[in-house]
């Protein structure tokens, strides 16, 4: 149990990385960022995709497709929505939005699965869903008070669109993803997540080139391939792709092996915690009181909605009837 825990530990403070990068070179367009991370990403698949290449033939095409599908949706437009939001909101206020996925999943996995799995009451997720708003509006008021560079409501309110567009995302990928490995019960979840790295490959080199292309045109000073800071680019694309997306959901998959879901669930907010306490790091401030009451209710909220038991649709069997 206790090393379940930790594992979750571990990859919470490694996908945290991911709120900080984009704080690191604000210079560079959030789908530079993007392409970037996942170019490197699909580099380093490709020596894994050549051990496990025959694990990898087993998959049909229909497979690759569903792979394609959600390495674009999990992958490339998240992180593209994610880095834009955190630029034009400061990694606060978008690292609490996208603490709201323990919550947003099941209510989502509610509307879709619950004839499957059960549903959950909505009188139990309410309290959960208040405690998160109120959350939620702690952490903005928070940030608004003390001001942000640049501020404008159109940046912020677009940032904030953005960031829920990335909830959005990723609740889709969580849920797809999850289907697919319910469906192919004898597929190697490892093997799975290698698929998705390789054919993040072509997508986002295509993607890196576009993007380069569009800021050959936009904006002609911008140093090309890799920008004003090549190598502290390389270098981060490459840490955040090794750190967060490899070794991070590795950890992930461990916890997941050693611990029931209705524990592992709520430890998905490490990676909140350690998104802030990062963020708050590189400013070199302690987070004002507001934000720290914020922090707290949603991590209650968080707490109180994957707590939630969801009940069983009942099935009652069919008498026959004398006549």
């Amino acid at each position: 149990m206790l090393s379940g825990v930790l594992y979750a530990l571990l990859a919470g403070m490694l996908w945290g990385l991911i709120f900080v990068g984009p704080l690191l070179v604000p210079d560079y367009p959030a789908a530079l960022q993007s392409t970037g991370r996942y170019l490197a990403l699909g580099l380093i698949a490709l020596p894994l995709a050549w051990l496990g290449r025959q694990r990898l033939r087993q998959l049909t095409r229909r497979d690759w497709t569903t792979a394609l599908a959600l390495t674009m949706m999990g992958n490339l437009i998240y992180y593209v929505c994610l880095a834009s939001a955190i630029q034009r909101t400061g990694a606060p206020v978008s690292t609490m939005i996208i603490a709201t996925l323990p919550v947003v999943i099941p209510v989502c996995a509610n509307l879709l699965y619950s004839q499957r799995d059960g549903k959950l009451s909505w009188a139990s997720l309410a309290p959960a869903l208040l405690c998160i708003a109120a959350g939620l509006a702690c952490v903005n008021i928070a940030e608004l008070r003390d001001g942000l560079p640049g501020f404008s409501w159109g940046r912020y309110g677009s940032g904030i669109a953005l960031a829920l567009i990335s909830v959005g995302c990723w609740a889709w990928y969580a849920l797809r993803n999850a289907r697919w490995l319910r469906e192919n019960p004898d597929k190697n979840p490892m093997m799975w997540a290698t698929a998705q790295a390789l054919v993040t490959l072509p997508v986002s080199l295509l993607g890196y080139g576009v993007v380069c292309l569009w800021l050959n045109a936009q904006q002609p000073d911008f140093a090309q391939p890799f920008g004003p800071r090549p190598w502290v680019f390389i270098g981060l694309m490459f840490t955040i792709a090794v750190l967060c997306s490899w070794v991070g959901a590795l950890c992930w998959n461990v916890a997941s092996q050693r611990l029931p879901t209705v524990i592992l669930g709520p430890l998905i907010v490490f990676e909140t915690l350690a998104g802030l306490l990062y963020t708050f790091m590189l400013r070199q401030t302690m987070p004002p009181w507001l934000t720290l009451c914020g922090i707290a209710l949603l991590v209650i909220g968080v707490v109180m909605a994957v707590r939630a038991r969801p009940t069983k649709p009942s099935i009652v069997p069919l008498s026959d009837s004398s006549s």
